[in-house]
């Protein structure tokens, strides 16, 4: 084994020595391994959350670089690079004293009605914008300055937008979430001119004085007594609903089974209204029948008795006339046939000659 270890090392140092004619091979190498070495140095590895910002020396210019991997750097001070954590960073607004740049003391703000409230915790979720990474180191600075933009803004604007609402808005979340919403547009409009974007605003539950959290208490069990109470009411208006729909379904079936009957009623009466007037027309067919009968029956009986009556006129007019054309005697002895049996007694009343008065009587047994 030993006299294979030492011709293996003499063929390495022959090959790293090269022929009589050639140059060592050991300087290349050394080439080829200092070469690894600059190439080594001269990439820069950027981290997920990362940014890097490339600038030339030589021409002045920057690039800002948001994708992860290898970045080449040239040697010699031809590039610099500088790397700015992109990543969502948490500021908070809690405590008695200002601890770091993230985090301050707590955000105490005066309402616009005059009375003081505070938040225990008030955070605020924000980064540097990838995009902007350059302008974020020149107006900040490296590493992480630019945190220190976040107390005097961040403070600041929140006093200014939650002081414009009042103890009772501050209550409301509905009221209150467009003071954050608010707050938020002015905190990325200043906030952005320097790479900085603010992407959440999280309050709590605002703080007030003893006897103000006492009177809110007192109006949040009056809120609840006031639901109960709507809720009471909803409930009989629906038992009210419920009961009007049951009373008009027993009234509409009333209705129902009256109308049915007299529908009925009115059918039976009109039947029997049909049948009436089919009787009554029956009947006044055959009376209006028995009526021209007899009326035609009349009228041939007057007709025959105007005839007779017309026969017997004649007759007697006939006999008038022949009778006013005999003479005297005849009518005289035609007087003494129609007064045979009669007595006829005349009595004076007056002395005079010219009687006025004539009675005559037919009596019983003998005439006068």
């Amino acid at each position: 084994m030993s006299k294979a270890a030492e011709q293996a090392k003499r063929s390495i140092l022959a090959f790293l020595r090269g022929n009589k004619d050639e140059p060592s091979r050991l300087w290349l190498a050394a080439a080829a391994l200092v070469l690894a070495m600059i190439s080594l140095r001269s990439c820069t590895t950027v981290e997920a959350g990362m940014v890097a910002v490339r600038i030339n020396n030589i021409t002045g210019s920057t690039e800002v670089i948001t994708q992860p991997g290898l970045v080449m750097e040239l040697p010699f001070g031809i590039h610099d690079i500088y790397m700015l954590d992109a990543s969502p960073q948490t500021f908070h607004l809690r405590g008695t004293t200002t601890k770091s740049p993230l985090e301050a003391r707590e955000l105490t703000v005066r309402a616009s009605d005059g009375s003081q409230f505070a938040f225990n915790d008030t955070t605020l979720l924000f980064r540097a914008i990838p995009t902007k990474a350059d302008e974020t180191l020149r107006d900040s600075g490296l590493g992480h300055a630019y945190y220190e933009w976040m107390v005097p803004y961040a403070r600041s604007i929140l006093r200014d937008e939650f002081g414009r609402e009042s103890t009772i808005s501050v209550s409301n979340p509905t009221s209150f979430g467009e003071a954050e919403k608010r707050a938020k547009d002015r905190l990325n409009k200043l906030l952005g001119a320097f790479g900085i974007e603010v992407t959440s605003i999280v309050t709590p539950r605002p703080r007030f004085s003893k006897e103000y959290e006492d009177l809110i208490e007192s109006r949040n069990q009056t809120e609840n007594q006031l639901a109960v109470i709507d809720s009471e009411l909803a409930r009989a208006k629906t038992e009210r609903d419920r009961k009007l729909a049951e009373v008009e379904r027993d009234q509409n079936k009333i209705v129902q089974t009256k109308r049915a009957d007299l529908e009925s009623q009115l059918a039976t009466a009109v039947t029997a209204q049909t049948e009436t007037h089919r009787e009554v027309d029956g009947y006044k067919i055959q009376k209006q029948g028995a009526g021209q009968a007899a009326r035609s029956a009349a009228r041939s009986t007057s007709d025959e008795l105007k005839g007779q009556l017309d026969a017997q006129y004649l007759t007697r007019k006939a006999e008038i006339d022949a009778f006013r054309n005999q003479p005297i005697e005849r009518v005289m002895q035609r007087l003494g046939e129609k007064l045979e049996g009669v007595t006829i007694q005349i009595q004076p009343y007056r002395n005079d000659g010219s009687p006025q008065r004539v009675q005559v009587e037919n009596i019983v047994g003998g005439a006068r």
